[in-house]
């Protein structure tokens, strides 16, 4: 950085010793036979306009601008300058000097010529006019061209009274005197003008690329903005032609609307990098903006000067309120931007009076300080460039840290749960055993414990040990519960119950109680193995409550499938009932919580009516489908002997 910097105050130094030398190369060189200026005076053209004026001569100093002495007036004037040779007595022989012309300008338009010998002419000397009033040209003045005596130089001038027109500085001399005078007005004219061109096109271009980038940075987007408004600005002012436009004054609309776009780029700029929040003014500039855009498309000359003007004061105000708000902030980017802001000002206004006074564009200052202004944003951009990278960076390391101590705490909470879900998991496990033991290995001995009570003799021995076995196989249906999921589902609901309507209809034929099983003869949509095995369940304990409480003549068993993917098991009696609600609210009936905490569990609901006449439990499932539908019942009814 500081290589880099070192080497820009050199190129600022020689740049500027350049551009401020004042000394001229040729200042040694022997003033032999040097041309003395007799006279130099304007006349306006006659008619014909290309005819060179007979009278109405006036003498006048260059640079002239001839609206000061005839107001109003555009069109054609003829300069003359007068001249001859002086040479001493020892002076080298004239012949072997020559002699040079050198103009810093001509507004708008002209030709220029040696006594009646034509040496140049603009390319059009009709609208549109070329523009030669910041091009400086020089002539070598034919020898053959040339008489003894008095020799006069013929300058026509085409302008128009809205542009200044008139003619610049001159030097008239040895060639090579000539020469580093043309040099010098074309390095202050043009050369340091184009550089500083250069410069702000590759800012402008480069913050547009980092706006597009990261579109929150809006001061670079603005200050790209504000680059190229002012390459446009400068590249009509020194465009030699109004191409692509038909006129000058098309020509100069589109500077006066590029240089108020500049402004109001640069008012927004300024804005953003300082973080001024001024809603109203900035609401009044883009109103003034519009107001001044639109006056200079359709507006005269005249008035597009005042609005000009205008924007001229905007710009000086705004950089004269910065200086204010910086020394308010005391922000270190901020007091450099105001530094920056200073020299325009300070520019702004001398140049504003070199142009006031007429004919001194080599007298600005804004061409020389431009590439400095230039080196300063560059500093300054890339600062605030580089600190917004260090916060990146700063908060992506924050970031990461963040992250890394919610990552821990993540794991954590995720330790932690998966410890709540090991002890959810076993106690569900419990309770899933205490529901099957009461359910399943419960029902079995209470079915048990009535056959041996209702009977009317002595159980054999085979009977007990076939109520031994039904108990064994009971208590490991619970054991094997875990792999049930894998049990294979049987083909049709009439195989499902099979079993449960071979022991509970063997038991109710000895309680002298009739039961009915109305099963669905195939699935519609066919079951898991799980459903299956709560299902089995549930029907078991509504068959055992019956048996223990109920005292019915007459049991129904129904198994249907109402919709595809809907299975209902009712199980109906018309024994003595009893009271739901109170059962509920008494939270006794270990049964009918465990049935519902099962129909919950299987996803389903269980509905239990009740009364005088007898008892009606419901469950309802919901089972995903197969893509098996199918119909059909089968109604099968055996009533107890006796």
């Amino acid at each position: 950085m500081t290589r880099v910097l070192a080497g820009w105050l050199a190129f600022c130094a020689l740049y500027l010793g350049l551009g401020l030398a004042t000394v001229p190369a040729w200042a040694a060189v022997p003033q032999d036979c040097s041309p003395q200026v007799l006279s130099i005076s304007a006349a306006r053209a006659g008619t014909p306009e290309t005819s060179r004026p007979v009278g109405g001569w006036e003498p006048v100093q260059l640079p002239d601008i001839w609206v000061k002495r005839w107001p109003g007036y555009e069109g054609t004037a003829w300069y003359r300058i007068d001249w001859e040779r002086a040479c001493t007595p020892d002076a080298v022989p004239a012949s072997s000097r020559p002699l040079a012309l050198s103009l810093a300008g001509i507004s708008m338009a002209g030709e220029v010529y040696l006594n009646d010998d034509l040496l140049w002419r603009d390319v059009s000397l009709g609208e549109p006019l070329s523009q030669s009033w910041n091009m400086p040209r020089r002539w070598l003045l034919p020898e053959s061209a040339l008489r003894d005596g008095v020799n006069t130089i013929w300058i026509r001038v085409v302008g128009m009274a809205a542009y200044t027109p008139g003619l610049g500085s001159y030097f008239l001399g040895p060639a090579e005197q000539a020469e580093a005078v043309h040099a010098k007005n074309l390095w202050r004219q043009r050369n340091v003008h184009l550089i500083a061109l250069g410069l702000s096109g590759a800012m402008g271009c480069i913050y547009l690329v980092v706006w597009c980038l990261r579109r929150s940075e809006l001061a670079f987007g603005w200050y790209a903005l504000m680059s190229l408004c002012w390459v446009l600005y400068m590249a009509t002012i020194l465009a030699t032609d109004a191409w692509p436009f038909s006129s000058i004054e098309t020509h100069s609309r589109l500077n006066n609307i590029a240089f108020i776009l500049y402004v109001a780029a640069f008012c927004l700029f300024t804005w953003r990098f300082g973080e001024q929040h001024l809603p109203r003014v900035q609401k009044a500039l883009w109103l003034v903006t519009a107001a001044g855009v639109l006056v200079s498309v359709v507006a005269s000359r005249p008035a597009m000067e005042l609005v000009w003007a205008g924007f001229v004061l905007i710009f000086l105000s705004n950089c004269l309120q910065f200086q204010w708000h910086a020394w308010r902030t005391r922000e270190p980017q901020h007091l450099l931007l105001a530094l920056c802001w200073l020299v325009f000002l300070v520019v702004g206004v001398h140049d504003i009076v070199v142009l006031l006074n007429g004919w001194g564009s080599h007298e600005m200052w804004g061409a020389v300080t431009g590439p400095i202004t230039v080196l300063f944003m560059a500093l300054l951009l890339g600062g605030r460039l580089a600190a917004s990278m260090h916060r990146i960076e700063h908060f992506n390391q924050e970031l990461q840290v963040h992250a890394a101590q919610v990552r821990a705490e993540l794991a954590e909470v995720l330790a932690r749960e998966h410890d709540q879900e090991l002890s959810h998991a076993r106690l569900r496990e419990r309770m899933a055993i205490v529901h099957d033991l009461h359910d399943g290995l419960g029902g079995s001995l209470v079915r048990s414990m009535a056959w041996v009570e209702q009977a009317k003799q002595p159980l054999s021995n085979e009977r007990m040990l076939s109520l031994l076995k039904v108990l064994r196989d009971d208590l490991r249906q619970v054991i094997d519960y875990d792999s049930s999921a894998t049990t294979v589902v049987p083909e049709t609901p009439v195989q499902w119950l099979a079993p449960l309507r071979h022991r509970f209809t063997r038991l109710f034929d000895e309680l002298e109680v009739a039961i009915t099983w109305d099963v669905a003869e195939k699935w519609r949509t066919r079951p898991s193995a799980l459903h299956c095995l709560g299902l089995a369940r549930l029907v078991e304990e509504a068959l055992s409550n019956v048996i223990k409480h109920g005292r019915a003549r007459h049991v129904r068993v129904v198994c249907a499938q109402p919709k595809a993917d809907i299975l209902r098991i009712v199980v109906e009696d018309d024994g003595v009932g009893f009271d739901v609600q109170a059962v509920r609210d008494a939270g006794q009936g270990v049964g009918m919580r465990s049935m519902a905490a099962r129909a919950e569990r299987l996803g389903g609901s269980l509905d239990v009516e009740s009364g005088p006449d007898g008892t009606v439990v419901c469950v309802t499932v919901q089972v995903k489908q197969d893509g098996h539908p199918v119909t059909g019942s089968v109604s099968e009814s055996r009533e107890a002997p006796g």
